[in-house]
């Protein structure tokens, strides 16, 4: 090292112990945005009045490498916190952010419900900023950071962006051109969200359905009329007075597609709406294995309805055998 690079780290040292002498003030709560380089990090900082010195943090990020590795999110800090303490929560990504995760299949009032629960909206604020701005079937399914008391315009606007980020890049960049407009596969694949256990059997669910469409044949989707009993959950077990109530979204008396999503799809269904399988299968009933048996004629899927309800009573018969053989 040169006797003037050996000058330079001193007078460096010497300008980082002054600053840290200084003792740290009240807290102070930071929002560092994604995509911040750090030279706009530490000039934030020095706005919010952390650093003392915008080009001390500067150089101490620079001689540390620290400014490659600073991770973005909501940070307490302190009025003159010490440089070190700044850069090695900023580095370590030591946010407040809470975690959530949102699962594949939560229609709106769950999601407001869970965000509540963590402590980062209020549910009705929420869902009054989803109702005036459509989102059922937009606050995209995932897991987030978000801090306590976000609130819900930038809770919801996070999760739209990143409904955009997937569910449209996955609309424009799907060839050949998807069947459905946007917005009807976007509705489409919320019902097969509600309806698809697992993965492989999504594409297959959706083409039931558009062949129903194309039939013009009513979807007879049971989600469609748990959405519709407005209960906040999905009812199990639907009566033949809950097929009967009057409602848009009740696919047993309207044909076509419901006005809108009932939930927020992931991205897998959204894709088999986008590519469903070639099949001729109109009917599909469980299988009890966590996966379906499909049809093409009513006739067929009138017995495979009977074997459904036949492995049912064999499963809660020996439920009650052993109910029985516990209780002795």
């Amino acid at each position: 090292m040169s006797r003037y690079s050996v000058i330079v780290a001193a007078l460096i040292v010497a300008l980082v112990v002054a600053v840290a002498a200084v003792r740290p003030g009240a807290p102070v709560r930071v929002d560092v945005p994604e995509g911040l380089s750090a030279r706009q990090t530490a000039e934030l900082l020095g706005s919010k009045g952390v650093v003392q010195s915008v080009f001390v943090f500067r150089v101490l990020l620079k001689i540390t490498g620290f400014d490659r590795h600073l991770k973005p999110g909501t940070y307490t800090l302190r009025h003159h916190e010490w440089p070190t303490v700044v850069a090695r929560k900023l580095t370590l990504g030591l946010t407040d952010d809470l975690k959530i995760t949102i699962p594949e299949g939560f229609m709106a009032s769950q999601i407001a419900e869970r965000l509540e629960k963590a402590g980062i909206v209020d549910a009705r604020e929420f869902l009054a900023v989803v109702n005036a701005r459509k989102l059922e079937g937009r606050l995209f399914p995932s897991t987030y950071h978000f801090p306590p008391g976000y609130g819900a315009d930038k809770t919801a606007a996070a999760m739209t962006a990143e409904f955009q980020r997937q569910i449209g890049a996955a609309y424009a960049a799907a060839s050949p051109a998807p069947e459905l407009g946007f917005e009807d596969a976007l509705t489409l694949a919320s019902i097969v969200e509600r309806e698809a256990v697992l993965k492989q059997e999504r594409p297959i669910i959706a083409a039931v359905y558009l062949n129903r469409l194309r039939k013009k044949m009513p979807l007879q989707a049971d989600p469609t009329v748990q959405y519709a009993l407005g209960l906040g959950h999905w009812k199990k077990g639907l009566t033949r007075a809950d097929l009967g109530v009057p409602s848009a979204y009740n696919t047993y008396l309207r044909r076509g597609l419901p006005p809108g999503p009932i939930c927020s799809p992931g991205i897998e269904s959204f894709k088999g709406v986008l590519s469903p399988a070639k099949t001729s299968a109109l009917y599909f009933v469980a299988d009890m294995t966590g996966g379906h048996m499909f049809s093409e004629t009513n006739e067929e899927h009138s017995k495979a309805r009977m074997i459904y309800k036949k492995e049912l009573r064999k499963a809660k018969d020996k439920l009650k055998r052993e109910a029985a053989a516990g209780a002795h």
